[in-house]
């Protein structure tokens, strides 16, 4: 998302639709960071060239049409080459438009390994690691800078503000009246919380409950543009779940949702925690608080965490526990969270199970 407002905003420059203070803006963060101006400098090369090809091919158009039409007058006539002949008259013709466009195949491959090695993420290395992504990349930080620049030069509408978070993790509905869960290590230490659905439309957040123990959090959606869900697809099991039993999850390791799936490999989890799976699947920084859904469509955990010198070692808390922490929480803040009973995904295949699903799958950011 990021890359796409860099590259609309480099053609709007380009095509001179920029106001003044948007283009004095965008010339100055030009000069102040080299990584922006050659992104800048690449994709206006590529624009230039792929004009060039379009006219070319505009002109060449233009000859032929006028050479038919002269060949359908009896102005002029021509003998149609033959065998080899034939070859190097079109490679002849044609390998300017060729060399065109190979070319611009190959500043289109550069452009993309450029912007694609700009935006790696290096990894920790602990013996197990919670998996909330809380690295900020400086040319991430500087493309939202020039998004709310050019959004304030472009509009005089009130807005709400940037969020600028720091760390990013994954929550689920558990309640359609605005109730997430995720863990408590996304939460305890964010003094000011967002979750974003599919959609892209960003909520504030508060916590509700949380308890470093079993790494379990509850998040209250405050924000009054939310709108109430009547129900959820899924239901959360009561039970320990099978060995063996394949599993799928969905989180936001980018910022996008990603689909992952595996196994359950053990009962329990790091050194034996029975309040905890050990899961044999893919799970990255971004994952933490996702759900672990069984092909049933029942959330057997959520994601906390994973072995960092193993790979495909991940750690999810047991769904049980979630029905503690809801007892806990009507006890304590007097808020009743009431689940979904009804499954709707049962006998779905997976493509389908998916698409009821994601839309309740939130990002969760913080700062």
């Amino acid at each position: 998302m990021e890359e796409n407002i860099l590259l609309d905003a480099i053609e709007r420059y380009r095509n001179g639709e920029m106001s003044s203070e948007e283009k004095t803006y965008f010339e100055d963060l030009r000069k102040q960071n080299s990584e922006i101006d050659q992104v800048a400098a690449e994709h206006l090369f590529f624009l230039n060239e792929f004009d060039k090809f379009r006219k070319v091919n505009e002109f060449k158009h233009t000859l032929n049409e006028v050479e038919s039409k002269l060949e359908s007058e009896g102005l002029i006539s021509t003998n149609p080459n033959k065998g080899k002949a034939k070859i190097i008259n079109l490679w002849t013709k044609y390998r300017r438009t060729i060399a065109v466009a190979a070319c611009i195949a190959g500043v289109v491959s550069l452009s993309t390994a450029s912007l694609v090695s700009r935006y790696s993420v290096n990894k920790k290395s602990e013996a197990i690691t919670p998996l909330v992504d809380n690295k900020l990349h400086q040319m991430e930080h500087k493309i939202n800078q020039m998004e709310n620049k050019l959004n304030d030069a472009t509009t005089a509408i009130a807005k709400k503000p940037k969020f600028e978070a720091n760390f990013r993790a994954t929550g689920f509905l558990a309640d359609g009246s605005g109730y997430l869960i995720t863990n408590a290590h996304v939460v305890d230490k964010a003094k000011n919380l967002i979750v974003e659905n599919t959609k892209g439309e960003q909520f504030t957040a508060v916590p509700v409950y949380s308890n470093a123990t079993t790494d379990l959090a509850i998040l209250k959606i405050t924000d009054t543009t939310f709108k109430k869900i009547n129900s959820l697809p899924y239901t959360f099991l009561k039970a320990t779940a099978e060995l063996a039993e394949p599993v799928f999850t969905m989180g936001y390791p980018r910022e996008e949702v990603v689909y992952g799936e595996g196994y359950l490999s053990a009962k329990s989890g790091f050194y034996g925690d029975t309040s905890s799976y050990q899961i044999s699947i893919s799970a990255n920084p971004g994952n933490s608080g996702g759900p672990v859904i069984n092909r049933n469509g029942e959330i057997i955990g959520i994601i906390s965490s994973k072995e960092t010198n193993a790979d495909g070692v991940v750690f999810a808390v047991k769904s049980r526990n979630i029905y503690t922490a809801l007892k806990e929480v009507r006890a304590n803040n007097d808020i009743a969270i009431k689940l979904p009973q009804v499954n709707n995904l049962k006998g779905l295949d997976r493509v389908h199970q998916i698409k009821k699903i994601e839309d309740f799958i939130y990002k969760v950011k913080g700062n």
